[in-house]
C-alpha cells in the first residue's frame, strides 16, 4: 500500500509542530506494513484558505495514482469545512484512493468507515438545508418590513439625456456612452419628455432593440 501522509499547522509561532503529527502517522504506517511515498505538509497554512500549496500537490499525485491511500492526522487537518472535506473524500473513493484519519479511527477502505462518510454527506446536506431556509426566512422578513430586495434600480439624469438627445446621439449611443441598457435610456426618455419618443427614427431603434 503506497501512503501518503498529510500534516498541517496554521500557525508557527504558538508551538505547533507538524512532526508531532508525523511521528504518529508513520508509526501507523509501520504498523501496517504499508509503505510511505511522500510526505505533505503545509506549515503556516490556515484550513480557511482556499488553496494550499502541499494539499493540492496531495490530490494531484492521488489523480496520477501515485499513492494508493492518504493518511492523515485528523480531518480538520485536510478540508476547511465540512462541504470541502465531502467533495475531497468523494474524489478520492472516485479514484480509487483510500483516506484514513488517525485521531478519528476513520478508514475509508472499511465498510464502518463508508458508513461514517455517508453520515458526514448526511450532516453537510442538513447544514446546507438549514442555511438555505435562514436566508429563505430572512428574505421574507425583510418583504414583510417593506424593504425592496435585490439590486437598486438606476436612475438616469433626465437633463444630460436631453442634451445627448440635442446633439443628435440616438438611443443606442446615448446608451452606450452612459453604460446603460438601451431599455433604460428608451423608458427614462419616456417618462421625461413632453411629446414622449412618436418620432419615426426611434420607432425604428426601438423595434431594432425589441
Amino acid at each position: 500500500m503506497r501512503v501518503g501522509l498529510y500534516a498541517r499547522v496554521s500557525t508557527l509561532d504558538k508551538g505547533q509542530d507538524t512532526e508531532v503529527q508525523l511521528t504518529d502517522l508513520r508509526s501507523y504506517v509501520q504498523a501496517r506494513g504499508w509503505t510511505v511515498v511522500s510526505e505533505y505538509v503545509d506549515k503556516g497554512q490556515s484550513g480557511a484558505k482556499d488553496r494550499r500549496p502541499e494539499l493540492d500537490r496531495l490530490m494531484r499525485d492521488a489523480r496520477k495514482r501515485k499513492i494508493d491511500l492518504i493518511l492523515c492526522w485528523r480531518l480538520d487537518r485536510l478540508g476547511r469545512s465540512l462541504k470541502h472535506l465531502i467533495l475531497t473524500l468523494d474524489e478520492l473513493q472516485g479514484l480509487g484512493v483510500g483516506f484514513v484519519s488517525y485521531n478519528e479511527n476513520l478508514d475509508l477502505t472499511s465498510s464502518t468507515g463508508r458508513l461514517m462518510f455517508q453520515l458526514l454527506g448526511a450532516f453537510a446536506e442538513f447544514e446546507r438545508n438549514m442555511i438555505r431556509e435562514r436566508v429563505i426566512a430572512g428574505l421574507n422578513h425583510a418583504k414583510a418590513k417593506g424593504k425592496r430586495l435585490g439590486r437598486p434600480g438606476v436612475d438616469l439624469d433626465h437633463v444630460k439625456l436631453n442634451e445627448l438627445r440635442d446633439q443628435g446621439l440616438t438611443m443606442r449611443a446615448m446608451a452606450d456612452k452612459l453604460g446603460v441598457s438601451l431599455g433604460l435610456v428608451h423608458k427614462t426618455l419616456s417618462k421625461c419628455s413632453p411629446v414622449g419618443l412618436d418620432n419615426s427614427a426611434s420607432k425604428v431603434e426601438m423595434a431594432t432593440f425589441n
